[in-house]
């Protein structure tokens, strides 16, 4: 080969190699810019999972009572009205509060009063007590209210603290997830309450449920009680905070019963008391068990788990607290056995 044959195979020779060189270059950034959208696709699904309870801290102590009172002046102090405080159990204290926010977002949306207030939760647990309180985001879905609660989020943040969301295991749910939420076939949804007994007026119903809780029938507390406006559809709405006891440490409607049975994870689930009963237009209704249960476990197993917590070993929970709640309502238990 001559010189000039050589010269031309060595120039065709460094033209491969940058070519080859810039095609893997080109080959890296096509690769590095896929990986950068994965990744900021799952940091998008992240912050779009909602779950049902936000852990704010932990502090020393074993009794929640004497922590309580320092919440309670938190949150009246950034504005916020708190209208009722639980203990449903030893060692375990609930502060419910709302705000004018929260009341005005409440009549924007059909049947909006079941999230007018939120609950802040003081348990021991071990050695220590755990503050957590409702997420404002995943509730006001949950009820499907037409509603911006980002303002509530963030004072709440500021004034009782942020560790994590917790509540739903590895299950991920989303906004849209929990506005058609129902845990599994067949079972209720959140417009699938059990209507506990209809009356003439609204004021009829609101001063039958006031009496009978404070007769404590049923083995009830009134916890608190929250006068609303009209709804969208221009129905009236009160709503009742409902402490259960139980007759007995084996009533299924008891929330030490069902507490003891499935709140086993840590952090504990305790801000899902109390239950409500809604006074809606000219009836009162509540949230059926296999909803408002569910919806503050949502990832918790059928028959089995590691801690034993299983909604089999709460089944006849659902139709005792129904049971309870319609005789709050003055109204009558016509279901057979085999429903509760």
């Amino acid at each position: 080969m001559g010189s000039c044959g050589i010269a031309a195979a060595r120039l065709q020779a460094t033209l491969d190699f940058t070519l080859m060189k810039r095609s893997r270059l080109s080959i890296l950034r096509s690769t590095c810019s896929i990986l950068l959208l994965l990744s900021l696709g799952s940091a998008a699904i992240a912050a779009d999972t909602l779950k049902p309870f936000i852990l704010a801290g932990s502090i020393e102590g074993d009794q929640p009572g004497k922590a309580r009172a320092g919440i309670v002046s938190s949150l009246q102090n950034a504005g916020f009205e708190v209208i009722g405080q639980y203990s449903p159990y030893q060692e375990a204290d609930v502060v419910i509060f709302t705000h004018s926010v929260l009341r005005d977002l409440a009549t924007r949306s059909a049947r909006g009063g079941y999230g007018a207030t939120l609950r802040v939760s003081l348990t021991r647990n071990n050695d220590k007590i755990e503050i957590a309180y409702t997420n404002p985001h995943y509730w006001a879905n949950a009820y499907r209210m037409q509603a911006d609660v980002e303002t509530i989020a963030s004072q709440l943040k500021s004034i009782l603290g942020y560790e994590k969301p917790f509540g739903s295991g590895d299950l991920s749910l989303t906004a849209s997830d929990l506005r058609k939420y129902h845990y599994t076939f067949m079972m209720e949804y959140f417009d699938d309450p059990s209507v506990l007994n209809y009356f003439d007026s609204h004021e009829q119903a609101v001063m039958r449920v006031r009496d009978n809780l404070a007769r404590q029938v049923g083995a009830s507390t009134q916890v608190f009680e929250l006068k609303l406006g009209s709804d969208t559809k221009g129905k009236q709405m009160t709503l009742f905070g409902v402490g259960l006891s139980g007759s007995d440490e084996e009533d299924c409607s008891s929330d030490a019963y069902i507490m003891n049975r499935i709140d086993r994870d840590s952090p504990r689930h305790t801000a899902h008391l109390p239950y409500e009963i809604l006074v809606y237009g000219d009836q009162a209704e509540a949230l059926y068990g296999r909803f408002r249960i569910a919806i503050s476990w949502p990832h918790l197993p059928m028959m089995a788990s590691d801690t034993g917590a299983t909604f089999f070993s709460i089944m006849c929970a659902p139709g005792a607290i129904q049971d309870v709640l319609t005789k709050i309502a003055g109204g009558s238990i016509t279901r057979s056995g085999s429903e509760k």
